[in-house]
């Protein structure tokens, strides 16, 4: 039976996004559109005899950074090589790039093998929201924000540009887009976006964690009552702070990996993930 492994179309993407949610990602529901505008050439998809079978993604940011993810294979159709062909393709689209991922427990061992190394933990919490105070002064609408500073602090926080996903990112439906801003300067900003289950905060990067606070308060508070989930950065104490003080329960984990020299970010500023897909 022939394999073939070829570039997604736009569709295609949201076949990725749908076999996620068979296991259990929980992404979001407008999550296909602003993946595939990061980089309508870095997703791949296994077909044999015509049927797909296998996912992955390799998304190129710029010349020296990438992203993988949807590593997924059928189930009845593992073990029989699909993943392999899928991760030669990808590796060949990427390159020399330095290449990150969030790999789950199952197959950290296998990205291993293909030359990736841990670099920390990226733990997702659930809470429950709760209604809070109402407004704050220097909590804005990214819209409100010129897209030219948005780009600029979030490439503080970003190992690569990446304006085609933003802009897409912060314009959904059934969410929220916020910034902080002091004297005239984004000191901060989060998105919220409605998921299979609840709704997910990512990014949520900010300066302070009083701060990020604000941020993660102002994009609960209109969803009082619903679940929501939050990836934080092992590493980032202040982003531990947070959870704790909401009550969140850790119910996953992810291990960023890297292949090549992991590239220098200011966790301490990372209070939540964009996506375990994308980085």
């Amino acid at each position: 039976m022939p394999l073939e492994v070829h570039c997604m179309n736009r569709e295609e993407v949201g076949l990725a996004v749908e076999w996620a949610a068979r296991e259990g990602w929980n992404p979001g529901l407008h999550d296909a559109e602003c993946f595939y505008a990061a980089d309508p050439r870095g997703f791949f998809l296994a077909r044999r005899d015509g049927e797909p079978v296998g996912s992955l993604s390799a998304v190129a940011y710029d010349e020296r950074f990438g992203f993988a993810g949807f590593y997924i294979v059928k189930p009845g159709c593992r073990e029989q090589g699909i993943g392999h062909a899928l991760a030669e393709r990808a590796s060949a689209y990427l390159g020399s790039r330095v290449v990150g991922n969030d790999a789950v427990v199952a197959q950290q061992e296998t990205y291993k093998a293909l030359g990736f190394v841990l670099a920390y933990r990226n733990v997702r919490y659930r809470g429950m929201a709760a209604s809070g105070r109402i407004g704050f002064s220097n909590v804005v609408s990214l819209s409100a924000v010129p897209f030219e500073d948005l780009a600029a602090y979030d490439r503080v926080c970003f190992p690569a540009p990446r304006a085609a996903f933003l802009k897409c990112w912060i314009s959904r439906p059934d969410g929220a887009a916020l910034g902080f801003v002091e004297s005239g300067r984004l000191t901060g900003y989060g998105v919220l976006r409605k998921c299979r289950q609840g709704y997910k905060i990512g990014p949520l990067f900010a300066e302070s964690e009083d701060i990020a606070e604000t941020l993660f308060s102002s994009l609960t508070r209109p969803i009082a009552g619903e679940e929501f989930f939050l990836d934080i950065p092992e590493p980032n104490e202040g982003a531990g702070r947070l959870v704790r003080r909401h009550a969140m329960a850790k119910v996953f984990e992810t291990a960023r990996m890297y292949r090549g020299e992991a590239p220098s970010v200011p966790l301490d500023k990372i209070y939540g993930v964009t996506s375990f897909e994308l980085g």
